[in-house]
């Protein structure tokens, strides 16, 4: 359709007062502006076509029956933008916006991406999606890995924090440091030593948003695409990904008591890597045997590999001695370690540490700062702060004594309802244990039911990488639910589970 009189199609258009029926508190657009709109949608609509004359301001004012001040504010801005072109002692022209080529196998009317977007991704971003394990939901009845953040001392890091604020110096406000704030690394440094016999100085420990940063500054600094990963199958599903969009190939390595197996075929094929949560295996719970962690150490000396160990929950142990770190027991700088913040404190504060050998400290700290531009140094500040006076150690005691609480009432809630018929592991540490369930049985299925009834859980089955491995279970996590609600929050997941397995 195109325009006979820009006049007429304005009048059908144009506004001038509230709608009939609008609610009063719907603002209406200035006259102006609407015909500055109705104009420019006629032009990328083409019913005013690339050439067309239009009237002159005065003329078009004296149609409408409107200011000149009004058109002509619509005329300069729609010339402003390059719809209008004005010639000299000719008038105002609609101009040619079209691109300068459309390519002919493309027909204007249709959509050029799929509307979800899938069509768009690349191999690697499909991948990622598709194998996503991350969960929509994080809080609540009994989502593993999270703390109770509602008995973080919150008062506490205010004060702290305003403090920082109060004083305001220029480098809390600019980057940070590559490796991040140096009294933080002090006091992190200073705890690992004590706590987890760690043997590292503050020119070691890397500031990180948490374990995935660490593991991809490690894979990107040491890597390069196509080396090769062991990783404990199953494993952290964060560890897979970060590594797989690296280029890199995690090659599963099975887990039994004593943690990872190592077998002949795999020994034979040296990796660049081998990730591994040696203090309380993730999800399954059990701690790497002395023997097996000098063969891993001594096999990955002897052939130039690098273990990456993740630390994650180490602070939480319930049951028996601490045990030292594998990164103490390395005798060779093959051992990076990591640890996070999260799980002592608060998800949301994603403050993670790394440490390096020294002879690598100076390179990672200059990676670090091209990657990643860090910052945050106000966090950093206030968590050295709350280390230094002694807070940080005081919320792990405190919450180690309400964590054994909440394991306990899980444990009786299990029994009660089915006694010796389901196997726990892993209830001697951490945020969470695992249920075992019969051979055959659906945990995918049972963990999708059981949301619908309120219940979060973690099915088993899909931390492995190799299905006929699998075995199959739920993770419950019970740190965040408050005493008074695991019993009735299990009680709904064992009607659940009762509905889909045999017992």
């Amino acid at each position: 359709m195109r325009i006979v009189s820009l006049s007429d199609y304005l009048l059908l258009r144009v506004n001038r007062g509230a709608a009939a029926g609008a609610p009063a508190r719907i603002p209406r657009l200035p006259v102006n502006r609407q015909i500055y709109q109705l104009i420019r949608e006629a032009i990328l609509g083409q019913t005013l076509p690339v050439g067309l004359q239009l009237p002159s301001s005065r003329d078009l004012a004296r149609e409408l029956a409107m200011s000149r001040n009004t058109v002509t504010y619509a005329y300069e801005q729609l010339l402003a933008e390059g719809y209008l072109e004005s010639r000299a002692g000719a008038g105002t022209f609609v101009a040619d916006t079209a691109p300068d080529q459309i390519p002919e196998t493309v027909e204007r009317n249709v959509a050029l991406t799929d509307p979800s977007g899938k069509s768009e991704l690349s191999a690697r971003g499909a991948m990622l999606t598709r194998q996503a394990g991350v969960s929509d939901k994080q809080w609540g009845a009994f989502m593993p890995g999270i703390p109770d953040v509602t008995r973080f001392p919150h008062k506490v890091w205010s004060r702290l924090q305003n403090k920082h604020w109060r004083k305001a110096q220029a480098e809390m406000l600019t980057y940070g440091p590559g490796a991040g704030y140096g009294p933080l690394r002090e006091a992190i440094a200073e705890y690992l030593r004590i706590s987890r016999s760690v043997n590292c100085n503050a020119s070691q420990i890397l500031i990180t948003t948490g374990i995935h940063q660490s593991i991809d500054t490690v894979v990107k600094l040491l890597g390069e695409h196509g080396d090769s990963a062991w990783v404990e199958d199953p494993c952290y599903w964060g560890t897979r990904s970060v590594l797989k969009s690296l280029g890199i190939e995690a090659v599963p390595i099975p887990v039994d008591q004593e943690g990872m197996r190592m077998r002949l075929a795999n020994l034979r094929r040296p990796p660049r890597f081998i990730c591994t949560t040696p203090s309380h295996q993730y999800p399954l719970g059990m701690v790497m045997s002395l023997s097996r962690r000098r063969m891993l150490l001594e096999y990955a000396a002897a052939h130039k590999v690098w273990v990456i160990e993740d630390d994650y929950d180490s602070e939480f142990r319930y049951g028996g001695r601490p045990l030292a770190s594998l990164q103490g027991m390395d005798t060779h700088d093959r051992v990076l370690y990591m640890g996070t913040f999260s799980k002592i404190m608060f998800p949301g504060l994603r403050i993670g540490f790394l440490v390096v050998p020294e002879a690598l400290a100076g390179a990672f700290t200059t990676g670090m700062a091209e990657l990643y531009r860090s910052g945050q140094v106000f966090l950093q500040a206030t968590l050295a702060d709350f280390m230094a006076e002694g807070h940080f150690a005081s919320h792990i005691r405190k919450m180690r004594v309400l964590y054994a609480e909440r394991l306990q009432l899980l444990q009786q809630s299990i029994h009660r309802h089915f006694g010796e018929q389901m196997t726990i592991t892993g209830g001697e540490a951490g945020l969470h244990l695992t249920l075992s369930l019969p051979h055959g049985s659906d945990d995918k299925l049972i963990a999708e039911e059981a949301r619908r009834e309120g219940i979060i859980v973690r099915p088993l089955s899909t931390y492995y990488m190799s299905p006929k491995s699998a075995r199959c279970g739920l993770l419950l996590g019970y740190a965040s639910v408050p005493n008074e609600g695991i019993a009735p929050a299990f009680d709904k997941l064992a009607q659940v589970i009762r509905r889909h397995v045999a017992l």
